[in-house]
């Protein structure tokens, strides 16, 4: 791979020489001639030029290079030569150094940046992850696709550890990309387990919700109301004046002697208890008016003929009629003149 480096300082010489150790060809442009230490990176080739001129970027044969970073100290510049780069050359690859982390929104494509890298963030991160446990920080963004290299170490009272990382609900556009346990790290499985301390790196797209990834993460989840448990309340201890308006303000001596007058009833019913006399008046009711009555069907004996009426208690009671339902035939009558007294 070929790569033209705009910025011979330290930072530029530095990338240098990683990139030649990976057998890399690389070019080195600057304009100051303080900066021409050769020496330092003797096998890459050196050209004494301003890297916002088209000429300068001509002369370095900028349209064959693959890469071109510009790694100087001067934002200005850095976002100069990545526009000409890619907008008259016509270069792949565009990498940008931002010194002041309040111009890091101008690296973007419309500045012709593929990838702003940003020092002073990265040491930010590097600090954050260092010491922050159950904070969520970014280590890096991809600038073509906006997504972003996140970072968390679980702590203590996660709600995860020991959830298996397939049974994690994880936000769409989230891949947790490694997990570092110790000094080692894997790539984790569906069947693998989370465990306090897991350092978790995750690559989330630029519409993930960090704030709801995190709580995820950390924070334990709301209780569903939904569980089916239910309440068991003590009737005993309910105060009747806590009660509302129209409330039942029975206690359980009230609900017990209830019960038991219900029971009483139902026993009472099943034995026929108190049906005597309603038998009696629907007999007389149902018998069929235009049947005689027994003082009718006798023979006239005058005065002294007794009605039916005036037989023994102990004869009424054997000659009444049985209990007939509603259209039967009425009963037959009886002659009891012979049992009368006074017939001699």
């Amino acid at each position: 791979m070929r790569v033209v480096i705009a910025g011979a300082g330290s930072v530029g010489r530095s990338i240098a020489r990683e990139l030649l150790a990976h057998d890399h060809d690389v070019v080195l442009i600057d304009k100051s001639p303080g900066a021409m230490r050769v020496a330092q990176v003797a096998e890459a080739e050196w050209i004494l030029a301003d890297a916002c001129e088209i000429s300068s970027l001509a002369d370095a044969e900028v349209e064959s290079c693959d890469v071109i970073v510009a790694a100087t100290g001067d934002d200005k510049v850095n976002l100069v030569v990545s526009l000409l780069a890619k907008t008259e050359f016509g270069v792949p690859r565009t990498v940008a150094r931002v010194n002041n982390p309040a111009n890091e929104w101008m690296f973007d494509e419309s500045w012709g940046v593929d990838v702003a890298v940003s020092t002073p963030r990265i040491m930010t991160s590097m600090v954050e992850e260092a010491v922050a446990v159950g904070d969520l920080v970014r280590i890096f963004t991809f600038h073509q696709s906006g997504a972003d290299i996140l970072e968390l170490t679980l702590p203590d009272d996660s709600p995860l550890i020991g959830a298996r990382v397939g049974a994690v609900p994880w936000p769409l556009d989230t891949v947790l990309a490694a997990v570092v346990r110790g000094a080692l790290p894997f790539a984790p499985t569906v069947d693998d387990t989370l465990e306090a301390g897991d350092e978790l790196l995750i690559v989330a797209g630029r519409e993930v919700d960090e704030e709801a990834l995190q709580s995820l993460l950390v924070s334990a989840p709301p209780e569903d109301p939904g569980t089916g448990q239910v309440d068991v309340v003590d009737v005993t201890a309910i105060d009747e004046s806590d009660l509302g308006p129209g409330a039942d303000a029975d206690g359980p001596e009230e609900v017990v002697a209830a019960d038991e007058a219900d029971a009483t009833a139902d026993a009472e019913d099943e034995a026929g208890v108190g049906d005597d006399e309603p038998l009696g008046g629907d007999v007389a009711e149902e018998q069929d008016p235009g049947a005689a009555s027994p003082g009718d069907s006798a023979p006239s004996g005058g005065p002294d003929a007794p009605e039916a009426s005036d037989a023994p208690e102990g004869e009424r009671s054997e000659a009444s009629p049985a209990v007939r339902h509603a259209g039967d035939a009425p009963p037959p009558l009886t002659d009891d003149r012979s049992t009368t007294p006074g017939d001699a």
